[in-house]
This record gives C-alpha cells, structure tokens and sequence, in this order.
C-alpha cells in the first residue's frame, strides 16, 4: 500500500471521527477504510463540480483514484485476518464506460433486475457472507429507481497474542459509577505499551494490545469532559505518529496521563509491571449515513439529482441518492471482531509475596469509563476502525468468569516474550 493512500484514508478517519461518535452517547464503530476505495472508483468516473469535492474528500487527484483504491484493496486483502469484498450491481440495460469497468478491482459485477424485493435480498446475502453475518444486511436500499449499487466489505477477526481475564467489576466512579460490568485485566512486564501524548485536543493515554495476525487495536482514554471526536483524533495522531508520545518507561510518577498512575514500590525483582483494567464491549447495529455530512466525503454536488454527475461511468445521467455503512464490533478477553458494510447507490439524475530486596516501576492503566478505540495494521499504520465505547458489557453472573479473589499467583509468571 502506497504511505500517500494510507495518509488519505487516515486522514478521512481523522475527518469522520467528530460526525461518528457525535456526543459519545452510544457504542459506534466506523471504518474509513471501507468508504475510501468506493469514493475513489466514484470520483475516477466524476465530472464537474463533483469531481473537485471528491478529490478534496479523497485527497488525493482523480486521476489517480481508481488505481489508488485498487492497491489498497489487494493490500489490505493482504492483512492476516482481514477479509475484503467489493461488489458492483447495476441494473439490466445500463450500460457502463468501459475505461471505467476496467479500473475496477476483481470481484463480482452483479445485475439488478430492477424488482426491489430479490435485488435487496441478494445484496442483503452479499452482505452478511462477506461480514461473517456481523452486519446483516446491505446498508442503502435498493428500489425501483436504483440504477447502480456499488459497495465493499471488511470483515475483521483477531487474536490477543496474550489473552486477558475476565473479572466481576463494579465501576465505582464516573458515568458508570454502580454498574457491574465485565471487566478484562492483565499485567504485563512491558510499560511501553501503554503511551501518552499531548495533542490538539488535549493529553491522551494509549494501550497498545497486540494481535496475533499484524493487527493491533489501540484503547484510547481522554480527559473526562474531552469530547470523543477530540480523543479519537488524538488518538489517530498518536498511533500515526503525527505527535509526539511517551511510553511507559519514560514517564514520571504520579499521574501523567488519563486513567494512568505511575509509582514504585517493593519488590523481589527489577522487573517492571504494567497492569491493564478495562471493559470488555461490543457494539451492533452502527449504521452511519454519509450524507448527512457530504461536506467530509465531498457529496454535495454529486447528491443533486437535477443533472448527471458520472460521466465517466455510464452515458446515463447518474447521481448519488444513498451512502450508507453499517458496522459492528466486539472486544472480549480472547480478542477482536470487526466488520462493516459501505454501499452508494445511484438513480437517474433530473498472596504471600516473596521478600522485597529492590524497589520497581508501576504501571496502572485503567479504562473505566467512556474511551475510543482503534484498529491499526501493525505495518503500514493504516487504521481499519475507529469507535466509541459509551456502553460496556454488563456483567451477569455465571461460572466462566474469573474470580480475582480466587487467583493462584503463580498463574501470573507467564511468558511475555510472545507479547513482542
């Protein structure tokens, strides 16, 4: 994947992330990475006015959109345990500019009969064969003056190279003060994991929690009244480097970050300890319409259905009359799940502890209260998804959950070499 791509489609994630999360009152996730490749096919075949609003959306020039999203596609087909689709449907009769067809990636170029009741339920078969059945359903609606359909897919699985425990936790302050909840903790002898930047929108704390297949996914924990839009953003600049960051090793005692202490105390050995406590969560039904923000995926002109807009596409005057994605996403002990559908559709245009002989680094991390997350590719740095967890997974009793109090120490020396 070429860095200018990869630059564009955070960029879009850094655009989208205050219109997604809203006022953080509710679990969303979203995925830029899926509306990037279909804005760029779109705008290879855009004239006029529309044309330079999605190039700006993009940014990056027309010209060298289409072959920009078929690279990132094949790349991000490339990411072990991302699975990706892109479909195209248009309706029997339509024809299609081939220079515009043959830019297109591989994949399935299907028909619409133009009978709304079968065209939907393929889509909607498309949709949930291609998410592993997270996302059920094709997020636009397909009628009888849909023309054109055109969508991808993104369906995310990952393992923690080092699992989390379950753990009964009552919350006992901020907006989840009294609630139960299932919490997730582990410690580690690795502190830089855990980082703390100083961005736009005010200091941020990262966890970093690897993945077994090059994928990471990124806790991000601001300030209590930061808004989600503000933490995510500085959590996009973090991860990407764009700002500066301390890690764990580095960082003073005492407070330095949100949701973070940092102290010494007696102990056996030298090693230091980070010690992690966060909520396990899962959001369903994200559904996210793009036009209600056009200015950020540059759809204003390309919306108006009084003329045409994609001449490069097909002869027939087309504009875009839906832009929808539908997303979900669950984090657990054991790992990470994500999914998301984008579509566009066109119509016509008119214990007892050893003895201390040293003192050692501390490190605890916790995120008990509203945070962001973010799913990034190791490598390259590209963020596949970005959410909001304004809900945790309640707790409700049951005999699979870890007890703390009932934890033999010496279930804590595991190896940390595989957490590299």
């Amino acid at each position: 994947m070429r860095i200018s791509t990869i630059r564009a489609v955070n960029r879009l994630t850094t655009r989208w992330a205050a219109p997604a999360t809203g006022a953080g009152e509710r679990n969303t996730v979203f995925t830029a990475a899926g509306v990037w490749p279909l804005l760029a096919l779109l705008a290879d075949g855009a004239g006029g006015p529309a044309r330079a609003e999605m190039e700006e959306a993009l940014g990056l020039p027309a010209g060298e959109a289409a072959a920009a999203a078929r690279q990132l596609l094949a790349g991000l087909a490339a990411i072990g345990g991302l699975d990706v689709a892109t479909g195209l449907w248009t309706r029997r009769g339509l024809s299609l500019e081939p220079a515009w067809t043959t830019a297109l990636p591989e994949g399935s170029h299907g028909e619409l009969t133009g009978d709304p009741v079968p065209d939907q339920a393929a889509l909607d078969t498309w949709a949930a064969r291609h998410t592993r059945g997270l996302v059920e359903r094709m997020p636009v609606t397909v009628d009888g003056d849909t023309l054109l359909v055109l969508a991808s897919a993104l369906a995310l699985r990952l393992k923690w190279i080092r699992p989390f425990s379950d753990i009964p936790y009552t919350v006992h302050d901020g907006p989840w003060d009294g609630r139960p909840v299932v919490g997730l903790s582990r410690n580690t002898a690795l502190p830089h994991r855990v980082r703390v930047a100083r961005t736009a929108g005010g200091p941020v704390t990262v966890l970093e929690v690897v993945g077994d297949r090059g994928v990471d996914v990124h806790l991000v924990l601001g300030e209590p009244d930061a808004a989600p839009g503000d933490v995510l953003r500085g959590g996009i600049d973090t991860v990407t480097r764009a700002v500066a960051s301390t890690d764990g090793t580095a960082l003073p005692e005492g407070a330095p970050g949100p949701g973070l202490r940092v102290w010494t105390e007696p102990s056996p050995d030298r090693d230091p300890e980070l010690r992690v406590q966060t909520v396990a969560f899962s959001v369903t039904g994200a559904h996210h319409n793009l036009l209600d923000h056009k200015e950020v995926f540059g759809l204003a002109t390309a919306t108006d259905d009084r003329s045409g807009h994609f001449p490069g596409i097909s002869e027939e005057p087309l504009a875009v009359k839906a832009a929808r994605q539908s997303a979900g996403a669950t984090f657990t002990a054991e790992g990470f799940e994500a999914a998301a559908v984008t579509a566009f559709a066109t119509a016509a245009g008119c214990g007892v502890m050893p003895r201390a002989r040293y003192r050692a680094r501390r490190l605890l991390a916790r995120f008990d209260r509203p945070f962001g997350f973010l799913a990034v590719h190791r490598t390259s740095r590209l963020v596949l998804a970005a959410g909001w967890v304004a809900e945790p997974l309640p707790y409700e009793p049951g005999p699979d959950l870890y007890d703390p109090y009932d934890e033999d120490e010496d279930d804590e020396q595991d190896d940390e070499q595989d957490d590299e």
